[in-house]
């Protein structure tokens, strides 16, 4: 019996029946006032209450169910979480195990740490420019192959094998490169991130990043062995080739940059190319230098846009060279720019040649 007289309902009841007697009974005295209207006015004021009290419970009934829905939902977000950190914590354990394994000395077990870790890095993005530091960084590990001394013609230098480690130590570093490639986004991908890559002092062979997008491009004192590939290549950041030198390998050190922007610093001090370089149609919006480059072989800017400025101080060009920019800014810095006088060299309408008495010719900017 206590519990029913605790219970909303029977209050409600009782509170409606009172409502019809009590409004039911006074209108009853008035003489004006028939039965039936009593009766039916003393009813909905009755009823009033229990629609009241049906208003109630479905309002206690919808805020029980938003608390039982937000109970859910945060359920649901602890569940993710904890996935998350369970996906968080295999990845770490994955990428740890996969860098411990590049210094295995099975080269089967070292390609297959960096496959390991570029799988890491495409199934989850946020590792993805730090595999790129590991992959750099195992590049960046000192390397010798005979191919790679001094004096050796191409046909001895195209059959040349080193011993079996250094072969087999060469096959991963290829694959390295290769991944570093494809972890990259296309150039055209404006919406992509902008991974950084630094291969200073990197002995590299083959590297090719054509169609590439790059944040900071680092290759300060690297050996680029046979061709080098950066044609079609956006680099976002600053770009650094300082002292790089494009050596002789399985075949000779082509540098190839056809097309591609610069996008701020773009620095070619004191880089060796040893042989043909291909510049054309590049674009350089940040401050670009070539000083104290050389140009062991052919070299080609037809069509090249500098736009902020261009040092070719102490440049020398040892092979046919075409220095015919697109466009050039105000600020062009040529002293000691070196060109062979029994090659084919062209310039832009505002420079000029001046010979000099050991044979070199001198590119200086005309006068008036």
């Amino acid at each position: 019996m206590k519990l029913l007289w605790r219970s909303p309902l029977a209050w409600t009841f009782l509170a409606s029946v009172l409502l019809l007697l009590g409004v039911g009974g006074w209108l009853l005295t008035d003489p004006a006032t028939s039965r039936s209207d009593a009766l039916k006015t003393g009813g909905l004021a009755g009823g009033a209450i229990v629609a009241l009290y049906a208003l109630w419970l479905n309002d206690r009934r919808r805020r029980v169910e938003e608390r039982r829905q937000e109970i859910e939902r945060r359920r649901h977000e602890l569940e993710a979480q904890r996935a998350e950190q369970d996906r968080e914590r295999v990845a770490d354990e994955r990428f740890a195990k996969a860098v411990e394994l590049l210094g295995h000395a099975a080269d089967q077990v070292r390609v297959g740490a960096l496959h390991a870790l570029a799988g890491l890095a495409r199934s989850r993005p946020a590792y993805t420019q730090t595999v790129l530091d590991v992959l750099c960084s195992y590049l960046r590990r000192p390397f010798e192959h005979p191919r790679y001394a001094e004096g050796l013609d191409r046909k001895k230098r195209e059959t040349v094998r080193g011993e079996q480690e250094q072969e087999q130590e060469l096959t991963v570093r290829l694959t390295a490169q290769r991944l570093v490639k494809e972890l990259l986004p296309a150039a055209t991908d404006a919406e992509a991130p902008a991974y950084d890559l630094d291969l200073t002092g990197a002995v590299l062979e083959y590297l090719d990043l054509t169609d590439r997008k790059i944040g900071n491009l680092l290759l300060r004192y690297a050996s680029l062995h046979s061709s080098t590939h950066f044609s079609r290549c956006l680099v976002v950041g600053k770009a650094y080739f300082t002292g790089a030198g494009t050596g002789k390998g399985r075949l000779v050190g082509y540098f190839r940059c056809r097309d591609a922007v610069f996008a701020s610093v773009a620095w070619f001090s004191g880089t060796r190319f040893s042989e043909s370089a291909d510049f054309r149609n590049a674009k350089f919006a940040g401050p670009t230098t070539f000083k104290d480059a050389e140009f062991g072989g052919d070299v080609e800017f037809t069509g090249a846009h500098a736009t902020e400025s261009l040092d070719l101080r102490r440049t020398r060009f040892a092979g046919q060279t075409d220095l015919r920019f697109a466009s050039l800014p105000e600020s062009v810095s040529l002293y000691n720019t070196l060109v062979r006088g029994e090659k084919d060299v062209q310039l832009p309408a505002e420079w000029d040649f001046e010979e000099l008495r050991d044979g070199d010719v001198r590119v200086v900017a005309k006068v008036g």
